[in-house]
């Protein structure tokens, strides 16, 4: 056995996934038929608990559709987008399924955008109307400014400006549906991700795709009728989404919302909501493994870990200081979530992106992966090329991108952009990515953007940003900078740049001042060059200092 893999036994009496969600019959692969079924069988049981407040499968239900009816009132209509920005929140779940009712589409952006990535996004997504957090509110009015015709605003909780709530009463127990436009394979979601070019791309999932992601994540974490699942990640994010949110709907389970990720309360929090499992990233990972014992709950019920990639280290401080037993890892992108996991009831490599991930029901086939090489070809075990998927759960194209849709599938088969190689007993291992992203905490960042927003400093001629090595896992972002002759400034001085154009999480870690940066014959910018150079770093002035 690889000694780096492990198998542990079901607990007794653990429900075979595909048990779980075929007691709730029959449903048609909408969000709200999905639901509805739940509804049918456990009205009474706690589905959403958020800030000390419960919420029932039913009350939860009644709250969608009267969500539905104050959009219908607003003018919400099949195929309209609807922006989104918020830090976590009820209303955003019932926003969710109702614009599906509707036949409408959610455009949640990051709560902590800034206007000019708020005003991209919401500008070419065209949304017709804007649901904001207060503290989000002005952002989103300012981006919107210019946008004919206007959004309508409104508020997802009381808060001032003269904005109102979209809703500002609890449901009543008689709420009837307005008239509904739901289809399986109506686009329901745009979710932005960074691309190469250095301008999100809205990547478009129907409602069927979001339901067998759900259903295949029943599978991936042996979801239990009784589970609470914590959700710590946001609901712009595919995690929060298609994992914590419809994973536990699926299984008929309670989910944890919590408005943002507080490592100083996250044990606390667990202990408190009896929660059993929960999705994180790296990052998030790497921090608590890295605060104060002190905050540690002992007698906490938390038992199973998603996320990715985890290290050796990960797995021993969550497994035996944290009493964690079951930590997940596997791979997933906005375009193709859930791809590939580590089995849960079977052998776990560390550090593997594990096996073409599947659903309970074994009649429906869920992802098919191979390892390619320039030409297309599939290439030997052991042998690293770029991961290509096909699945149903794949995106449905790019929003009004034609051209990097057609870019992104060869002969069927979505390209990851990722570099990696599978093993003998089919196990994929992660090398690289192709691309010009770094990832984050979790986020994919374009190093083509900041490379734009940073070149248009007054001092700077040019700029190219490239991901390094996070202390706590994925990627932190080095950036060289070459200065325009006779001018001056400080890796101070870009940081406050970037802090002033973009969000907080795109601000670099380190800046380098070079002479030159590498090009190609047509002028490109030769980062593989850069990422080879140790200097860079070395040189650098680290801002975490």
């Amino acid at each position: 056995m690889n000694p780096l893999a492990f198998t542990i036994p079901l607990a007794p009496g653990t429900i075979a996934p595909l048990e779980v969600i075929s007691r709730f019959g029959k449903h048609d692969y909408t969000l709200m038929s999905l639901l509805e079924s739940r509804v049918r069988l456990i009205p009474d049981k706690e589905f959403i608990v958020f800030e000390g407040r419960s919420l029932s499968y039913a009350e939860v239900w009644r709250e969608v559709l009267a969500t539905a009816q104050a959009l219908a009132a607003r003018g919400v209509k099949q195929g309209d987008r609807i922006g989104v920005i918020s830090p976590n929140h009820p209303m955003t779940v019932f926003t969710f399924f109702a614009l599906a009712h509707l036949g409408a589409i959610m455009v949640s952006v990051n709560a902590d955008y800034g206007i000019e990535e708020v005003r991209y996004v919401f500008n070419h997504a065209g949304v017709s109307g804007v649901i904001a957090a207060p503290e989000a509110l002005e952002r989103a009015q300012a981006a919107c400014a210019a946008m004919s015709p206007l959004p309508w605003f409104t508020l997802n909780q009381p808060g001032a400006g003269g904005v109102p709530q979209l809703r500002a009463e609890p449901a009543p127990a008689d709420i009837a549906a307005p008239a509904g436009a739901a289809a399986p394979d109506a686009t329901v979601i745009l979710v932005y991700t960074s691309g190469t070019t250095g301008f999100p791309k809205g990547v478009m999932h129907s409602q069927k795709t979001i339901v067998l992601a759900g259903e295949g994540f029943v599978q991936r974490m042996y979801l239990q009728p009784d589970e609470r699942v914590m959700c710590i990640l946001p609901m712009f994010h595919i995690n929060a989404v298609f994992y914590s949110l419809t994973g536990s709907l699926a299984a008929g389970a309670t989910l944890i919302l919590e408005p943002r990720f507080s490592a100083s309360r996250f044990w606390e929090v667990a202990h408190a909501t009896r929660a059993t499992e929960v999705n994180t990233i790296a990052a998030a990972a790497g921090i608590l493994m890295r605060r104060p014992r002190s905050e540690y709950r002992h007698g906490h019920s938390l038992r199973k870990m998603f996320g990715a990639p985890f290290d050796d280290e990960t797995y021993r401080v969550f497994r035996d200081e944290f009493n964690m037993p079951h930590v997940i890892e596997g791979f997933g992108m906005s375009e193709i979530p859930g791809a590939l996991n580590n089995p849960f009831a079977g052998e776990r490599r560390v550090r593997s992106m594990g096996k073409p991930s599947t659903h309970p029901d074994p009649e429906i086939k869920l992802t098919e992966v191979k390892i390619i090489d320039d030409d297309g070809n599939t290439v030997a075990p052991g042998t690293i090329g770029e991961l290509a998927v096909k699945t149903p759960t794949i995106l449905q194209g790019y929003f009004r991108d034609p051209e990097q849709t057609k870019a992104a599938f060869r002969d069927g088969w979505f390209l990851t952009g990722d570099l990696a190689w599978y093993d003998a007993d089919g196990y994929y291992w992660f090398v690289a990515r192709k691309k010009d992203i770094i990832r984050k905490r979790g986020e994919n960042i374009s190093g083509a953007e900041l490379d734009r927003v940073i070149g248009n400093h007054p001092a700077v001629l040019e700029a190219a940003a490239i991901p390094v090595p996070a202390d706590l896992g994925e990627d932190e972002i080095l950036v060289a900078v070459v200065l325009r002759e006779g001018q001056s400034a400080t890796a101070q001085d870009i940081a406050d740049w970037c802090r002033k154009h973009l969000t907080a999480i795109k601000v670099p870690r380190y800046v380098t001042f070079v002479a030159t940066l590498p090009h190609t014959p047509t002028h490109r910018v030769e980062k593989f060059k850069m990422r080879q150079d140790k200097n860079l770093r070395e040189r650098a002035v680290d801002l975490s200092s």
